[in-house]
């Protein structure tokens, strides 16, 4: 009987000090910012994509301003491996320097499946649930506390990932995601608390872009920055 007794207890001195060393779980705040202005180009590699725009490059400009204002420290950078993000990512950067950004290939810009018909119509079924599942790794992986102290992490995507990513976060029908609209180089922010809950903090916030330079939501000119004629 002492034995079992002396067993027990080491059992649970073991455990005790396991228990200690594992760290608790943390608040971690997501913030997501869209690739600036970019003019298609059906000569690019699809898979790449084309660059930004002189107008997307100012937007990145105003939002890495914007980012750096910020009152907390951005644990993690990551961008998706897309030209578009990775030129709005390198400008950010500027606002940011001695930090690197990861390249997470999961951010690539895809379409999931949705509810407007007239989309799903034109996608391949393998693509869509290829997209969706894309996606879900990006939240299973990155939409849940963090492990020991708060974290701050930064993610430079596409317009797509965000959307879907925000259906999630709130818990509603995915297919959805279309109904959001996000601009260019705007700024989308979630918090995942420690105890797991998801609160969306913000959705395409563009109060760093002045009107006249906003493009890429539902509403928005058609702009750029070439010089006009003289009147």
């Amino acid at each position: 009987m002492k034995r079992i007794l002396c067993a027990l207890l080491c059992l649970f001195l073991v455990s005790s000090a396991q228990a200690a060393d594992t760290p608790a779980p943390a608040a971690r705040t997501i913030v997501l910012v869209r690739h600036g202005n970019y003019l298609p180009d059906p000569s690019i590699d699809m898979r790449q994509g084309p660059g930004l725009s002189p107008l997307g490059v100012a937007q990145a400009h105003l939002v890495g301003a914007r980012l750096a204002a910020l009152p907390f420290r951005f644990d993690a950078l990551y961008a998706s491996p897309m030209q578009r993000a990775r030129d709005t990512a390198a400008v950010i950067g500027m606002d940011f320097p001695g930090r690197r950004f990861d390249i997470i290939d999961d951010l690539a810009e895809c379409t999931p499946p949705t509810r407007r018909t007239e989309i799903m119509k034109d996608e391949k079924p393998a693509d869509l649930a290829a997209c969706k599942a894309q996606l879900d790794r990006v939240f299973a992986t990155y939409f849940r506390p963090a492990s020991g102290a708060e974290r701050n992490e930064l993610f430079v995507c596409h317009g797509n990932v965000i959307r879907y990513l925000v259906t999630r976060a709130l818990g509603v029908d995915t297919t959805a995601w279309l109904e959001l609209s996000v601009g260019h180089a705007s700024i989308t922010q979630i918090r995942i608390e420690a105890d797991g809950r998801v609160k969306v903090i913000a959705v395409s916030d563009v109060g760093h872009i002045p009107a006249n330079l906003r493009t890429g939501a539902t509403g928005d000119k058609d702009r750029n920055l070439a010089i006009p004629a003289l009147p």
